[in-house]
């Protein structure tokens, strides 16, 4: 099974930046798919998630509105659009996989900075 993040980067406040997760070695298109978060000296928190079909989706109060989540099934693929990025915002991001048959899997993580 692999996660693999990319599209992090510096950008400054108000930018925007769009995170994708490539998936591997497990059925994606029946998987729960989520993007969490890690700051540093604080707990990782969940940013965002959104269920098979990507008929539904779900975002932390901190986010809504300036994220967006989306998956393509036939890239086996999770994306995170941010845009009216702060420096609160800056963390490592990380992808994970719920799997209808299996477990729970974790990307690497990406690195984000908003900073001017």
């Amino acid at each position: 099974v692999q996660l693999v993040e990319s599209g992090g980067g510096l950008v400054q406040p108000g930018g925007s930046l769009r995170l994708s997760c490539a998936a591997s070695g497990f059925t994606f298109s029946t998987s729960y798919m989520s993007w969490y978060r890690q700051a540093p000296g604080k707990e990782r928190e969940l940013v965002a998630t959104i269920i098979s079909t990507g008929g539904y989706t779900d975002y932390a109060d901190s986010v809504k509105g300036r994220f967006t989540i989306s998956r393509d099934n036939d890239k086996n693929t999770v994306y995170l659009q941010m845009n009216s990025l702060k420096p609160e915002d800056t963390a490592v991001y990380y992808c994970k996989a719920r799997a209808l048959v299996g477990g729970v899997y974790w990307g690497q993580g990406t690195q984000v900075t908003v900073s001017s």
